[in-house]
């Protein structure tokens, strides 16, 4: 018998100073089988720095095809291709054609800079491609914010991700690895 997803849901209230971006999103994001809590809470977390009316979660781990998020326009060109982790060389070229932007999220330590350091060279020439990392600390202090009902507020400004969940607050700062962090 195969496992179901496991459900989780969040209240994310977003504060974008950057962006001038205010809203509180209602959202549910289904936890593959084979997901960790630090991957979902990272889709979490792309979903708060793109945060937009049209960006929704892809079936990610159910379908390689999808991105774990993506914008479209009205027309269902792809105008924003979100991955986390360490997707492969081909997978970000193929993004990377079919989408206007594409960025990469990527955590884990060392096994993210051995990720890199294997792939980093090649991505150079594709220019709708921005890379961010996040420290691999907030990542595990991240994962352990994970639990079934989350009422989360989220605060950026100049780059900086302020995430409260009542009370304790998590500053992350993503560092881009190539191209601009500065949001669409």
């Amino acid at each position: 018998m195969a496992l179901s997803a496991t459900i989780y849901k969040a209240e994310l209230s977003i504060s974008d100073m950057d962006r001038a971006y205010y809203a509180t999103h209602a959202l549910t994001l289904a936890r593959h089988p084979s997901e960790t809590e630090q991957r979902l809470m990272t889709r979490l977390l792309a979903f708060a720095l793109f945060a937009d009316e049209r960006l929704q979660f892809g079936r990610g781990l159910s379908d390689e095809g999808e991105p774990a998020l993506w914008r479209k326009d009205y027309s269902e060109e792809i105008e924003l291709w979100i991955d986390v982790g360490e997707p492969d060389e081909a997978r970000i070229r193929k993004a990377c054609g079919k989408a206007q932007q594409v960025v990469v999220l990527n955590y884990g330590g060392r096994s993210a800079d051995l990720w890199w350091d294997k792939v980093g060279r090649a991505l150079q020439r594709n220019r709708n491609l921005t890379v961010l990392s996040i420290d691999e600390a907030d990542m595990l202090e991240l994962g352990a914010r994970c639990v079934r009902g989350m009422r989360l507020q989220c605060l950026i400004q100049d780059g900086e991700l302020q995430l409260i969940d009542g009370q304790t607050a998590l500053a992350i700062r993503p560092r881009a690895r190539m191209g601009d962090y500065a949001v669409a």
